[in-house]
């Protein structure tokens, strides 16, 4: 329901920023740096996940697990080990908005009878996997009543039409 931040971007260190050929260095180096990142995120809750050996493995290897919190809240902290700090992420003050709504959110679901539903992420995400783990079917029409009736303690920072794409996998 919360916007996820990503690690694949261009940004990574397998996509030198000004589109010229990397030198052997330079790829060296980003080949170092994301064996760093790698290693930290294991050390920060992700685990399996291997050192990378090419930028290919790089991109497969964090494929499918962006969404999970754990990885947000581990590239949170481990993306400084990337060259330039990793893929740009959002502003303190969003970040900081992102966090308060879904705090607001959460807090007004509790309210609306959902006693168990979760507390955002320090980075403002909620995953299908936190409800899941909460014991919340959000495709039950009750669960989907409540949220609508909520979105508008989030100030705009979740829509009902947000909500909908939640629930409906997107």
């Amino acid at each position: 329901m919360i916007a996820a931040c990503g690690a694949t971007s261009a940004n990574t260190p397998t996509a030198p920023r000004s589109g010229r050929p990397s030198t052997q260095a330079q790829l060296q180096h980003a080949q170092q740096a994301a064996v760093r990142f790698a290693r930290c995120m294991r050390s920060h809750g992700v685990p399996n996940l291997p050192d990378p050996t090419s930028p290919q493995e790089f991109k497969a290897s964090v494929a499918g697990r962006q969404k999970s919190p754990a990885f947000q809240s581990a590239a949170t902290i481990c993306r400084r080990l990337l060259p330039g700090g990793g893929p740009p992420s959002q502003s303190a003050a969003s970040t900081h908005a992102q966090v308060v709504a879904g705090l607001a959110f959460a807090r007004c679901l509790r309210q609306h009878g959902f006693a168990r539903f979760p507390d955002p992420t320090s980075t403002g995400q909620l995953s299908h996997q936190m409800l899941a783990g909460a014991g919340i079917d959000i495709r039950q029409p009750a669960v989907v009543r409540a949220a609508d009736a909520c979105v508008g303690v989030t100030h705009g920072l979740l829509t009902r039409a947000g909500v909908a794409r939640f629930v409906a996998g997107q």
